[in-house]
């Protein structure tokens, strides 16, 4: 197997999260009873300051630097933990180092493997207000439905007010089920993706109507079946 390279910290929870399901779901799936793995813990405030100001040039050296990281410490591929940063996957991937594992195109696999074709998305502003989801799952024929302007607002103020400083409270996943409902209800979608992944942390044992793609186990399968081949 491949040492696989992750660019992490975005947020710490959620890189602790990627590294104990990498050796659950390495096992699993490999037999491996060692994985192999290198974690870049890169500056989070950086990267919030570049999509703030909406620097999608520099956010891209940013990410293409950090995987160099990986690559220099021996990763054979590499995964950058969070959905957000994946808005300018497509100017990092032809500049990597090493083969870079999508959580978007894997998400849209995993969403065709079940059949979903309406999925609703769950994430930050930043990844509500770009175009990378609903391209990707466009040019597979599925599409992509955001909530309304307020849900998207309060998703992304618990998201990066809350979650990612690792708190997690019974009242703010009752309102991020509320915000799921309201589009299973008003928007009739089939599946709901958590587009971030910190929203797995809060979110994974919660029952709902539709599936809910965990796009943080999603990843890490893709992840581990590049690894093998």
């Amino acid at each position: 197997m491949k040492t696989i390279g992750i660019v992490g910290g975005i947020g710490p929870e959620s890189t602790i999260d990627y590294y104990r399901l990498l050796l659950a779901r390495a096992h699993e799936l490999a037999g491996a009873r060692s994985t192999p793995i290198v974690i870049n813990s890169i500056d989070y405030w950086e990267l919030r300051r570049l999509l703030d100001v909406g620097d999608d040039a520099g956010l891209a050296d940013m990410l293409v630097r950090e995987v160099d990281v990986l690559a220099r410490a021996g990763a054979g591929l590499a995964i950058i933990a969070a959905n957000t940063p994946h808005m300018v996957f497509d100017r990092v991937e032809p500049r990597a180092a090493i083969p870079l594992v999508s959580i978007v195109e894997a998400t849209g696999d995993a969403a065709e493997a079940r059949g979903l074709r309406r999925l609703g998305l769950l994430g930050t502003k930043y990844t509500a207000q770009a175009r990378f989801f609903p391209d990707v799952f466009a040019a597979r024929g599925l599409e992509i439905v955001m909530p309304p302007h307020d849900d998207i607002m309060y998703v992304h103020e618990k998201y990066v007010g809350e979650l990612v400083e690792g708190r997690f409270l019974d009242s703010t996943r009752g309102g991020l089920v509320a915000v799921m409902q309201r589009l299973r209800d008003r928007a009739g979608v089939d599946g709901v993706i958590l587009g971030g992944t910190e929203l797995p942390l809060i979110l994974r044992d919660v029952p709902f109507a539709v599936p809910l793609l965990d796009t943080t186990r999603i990843h890490i399968d893709a992840a581990i079946h590049a690894a093998l081949r």
